[in-house]
């Protein structure tokens, strides 16, 4: 294999990790209404799991009010107890056309909790950032065994260390980003 190669891996390896935390990150409840708060939130559609929004419009028509439209009426039901038995902690309120959250606003005490729920999501997608970067220059090393030389194997290096401070940086940027998202009132 090729020092490209490994930087190639490498670098797919923590582009995941950026993305697994964005994705993560954005199913955290930071005060205000979002539909990706319900992602998770699975209901039985005729015997399958589904998503709530393959069963239903979900619209924000203002920043503290998630509006749900389900497509048949048999679904209202089902949509409110997925919504009440999820950890969503928000108590759907239904008129018979939409079912709608009220986002609460977030006491300081539930700020600092998402915080720190934040900061070790944070945290697990710079241990696998570091683990792309390990594989990388084990495998580098090993390849010194095959017959790569060793100034190409330390600039593979030296590579795969920039790599890893570019996502490490990233990762700050998302974390500090979604921290002031959630602790601005």
């Amino acid at each position: 294999m090729e020092v490209k190669d490994f930087l190639d891996k490498a670098q797919e390896n923590m582009e995941m990790a950026v993305e697994y935390l964005d994705d993560s990150l954005a199913h955290i409840r930071a005060g205000k209404a979002s539909p990706r708060l319900l992602d998770a939130i699975r209901v039985d559609y005729y015997g399958s799991s589904s998503p709530i929004s393959n069963v239903a419009n979900i619209s924000v028509p203002d920043a503290r009010t998630i509006a749900i439209t389900p497509w048949e009426k048999s679904m209202f039901k089902e949509i409110e107890k997925a919504i009440i038995n999820s950890d969503l902690g928000i108590t759907p309120e239904n008129n018979g056309e939409v079912i709608r959250l009220s986002i609460p606003p977030l006491t300081e005490e539930r700020r600092k909790t998402l915080v720190k729920q934040s900061k070790a999501e944070a945290e697990n997608a710079k241990v696998s950032v570091r683990n792309a970067r390990r594989e990388a220059i084990e495998g580098l090393k090993k390849e010194i065994k095959k017959g790569m030389s060793e100034d190409v194997e330390k600039d593979g290096e030296n590579e795969v260390q920039k790599l890893h401070d570019k996502y490490m940086k990233k990762i700050d940027e998302v974390f500090a980003a979604k921290e002031k998202e959630i602790l601005t009132v």
